[in-house]
């Protein structure tokens, strides 16, 4: 059994009260912290600690925190993405029904980082028991002195406002989060200016994802090191929420060191594979993620083993596919979901995911010509030419698809038809 730290409240029948919370240890970080005056502390800790964004980009959050200048304008922000829209993640909503205050701690944390005055979580209006859970328990953390005017003595302020998005994968785009925050239509933005410079109207603004502010009170309590050896692998660091779904006995969300192998966490953890499958492919962290396909069973699951595969964990959602899944199918549907999702910005995601559906769903109803091969693979290239990491990242799949299972596309072609519909 490893050690549980995001996920040591949880209880599958409940929300943890902040009085649980605190039993184990919560909002002392907060308060030393605020007690010393330590905000380079914070920042400091946590570029020691190695912590990688937790929502698919992995960007260091020391670093990000540590890029608002001193002489920055005031007021300043903190944005928690709660928006979760990728096909297959729900990492970030099981946190929040597990333990809404580790959030709100981080969240606070991170703000008096970067001395914020305000946080918000931008929350996908399909959570809304999320989104009142959030709001409830913000008014608890205010009612026990964490939240408000001056907080515990220390002269900080600092309130959490909870906004309901509008609803469109593109939201979580941290460019286009900015705009729909401001009421403006939610197209991204090509810095620099980067957002910690010039954000939520034109001022510093820090945006992290909820597992990332999840993981800092506890690298800010028990330190960098701690945090760096929960992790199986030297190049890792921490535990890893991966959320599995699929062709496995038990679906669900796990807490497990980074860099624990795939292979684990379907056969011991997710149940293994249900009776008569065998492992194929998984999608190793969301739609936005290339098909691992299955020499890399045993692979470790962090970031750089990853990358060295030419793949990325992305938000850890693993999506098990098995020897009667249809790959080609499942690309389809991802591009349904990508060409309806694209915000119309820029021309290789508006033109050419619509483009890519419709190949696609010529090749899977058995009116594929052998021409839209190179078309597809064409297609695939141009789409990281597009102005934000929406396009380059519906290209995944894709490409994937083409390197790797392109016997697959040929024999829907020969066939005139989809081999596995026999099989489902």
């Amino acid at each position: 059994m490893y050690p549980q730290v995001l996920f040591q409240n949880r209880q599958p029948d409940r929300t943890a009260t902040i009085k649980t919370y605190r039993a184990g240890g919560g909002y002392r970080a907060l308060a030393d912290v605020l007690q010393q005056n330590a905000a380079a502390r914070v920042r400091q800790v946590l570029l020691d600690a190695a912590l990688l964004g937790r929502g698919g980009a992995a960007f260091p959050a020391g670093v990000k925190l540590s890029t608002v200048a001193e002489d920055a304008p005031y007021p300043r922000y903190v944005v928690c993405n709660a928006d979760e829209m990728e096909p297959g993640t729900f990492k970030d909503r099981v946190l929040i029904f597990a333990d809404p205050h580790q959030l709100i701690e981080g969240l606070i944390l991170a703000g008096f980082a970067v001395h914020a005055e305000t946080g918000i979580i931008f929350i996908r209006p399909e959570y809304e028991g999320a989104a009142a859970i959030l709001e409830r328990e913000v008014r608890v953390a205010e009612k026990a002195g964490y939240l408000g005017k001056d907080i515990l003595g220390s002269g900080f302020d600092y309130r959490i406002v909870v906004h309901r998005s509008g609803g469109r994968y593109i939201c979580g785009e941290v460019t286009a989060q900015i705009n729909a925050l401001q009421g403006k239509r939610p197209n991204p933005l090509q810095p620099p200016p980067y957002p910690t410079e010039k954000g939520l109207w034109q001022k510093p603004t820090v945006l992290q994802n909820v597992e990332t502010l999840c993981c800092m009170p506890h690298i800010v309590a028990k330190g960098a090191d701690w945090f760096k050896n929960l992790s199986l692998t030297p190049s890792g660091a921490g535990t890893k929420i991966f959320g599995i779904s699929g062709r496995v006995q038990q679906p669900g969300c796990y807490e497990l060191p980074m860099g624990v192998p795939l292979s684990e966490i379907i056969e011991d953890h997710a149940g293994g594979m249900i009776p008569g499958s065998e492992f194929k492919a998984c999608l190793p962290g969301g739609a936005s993620t290339g098909f691992l396909p299955a020499r890399h069973y045993h692979i470790p699951m962090d970031f750089e083993a990853l990358k060295k595969a030419g793949n990325r964990l992305g938000t850890g959602a693993i999506m098990v596919f098995d020897h009667k899944t249809c790959l080609v199918g499942v690309t389809l549907n991802l591009m349904e979901f990508f060409a309806r999702e694209s915000c119309g910005w820029c021309t290789p995601c508006r033109e050419g995911l619509p483009f890519i559906r419709e190949l696609l769903y010529e090749i899977e109803s058995g009116r594929g010509k052998p021409e839209y091969v190179p078309m597809l693979q064409e297609m695939s290239r141009h789409l990281w030419h597009a102005y934000c990491a929406f396009a380059p990242g519906a290209a995944a799949p894709l490409a994937s698809l083409l390197d790797e299972f392109e016997d697959e596309i040929q024999d829907h072609i020969k066939r005139k038809a989809c081999p596995f519909s026999a099989l489902t």
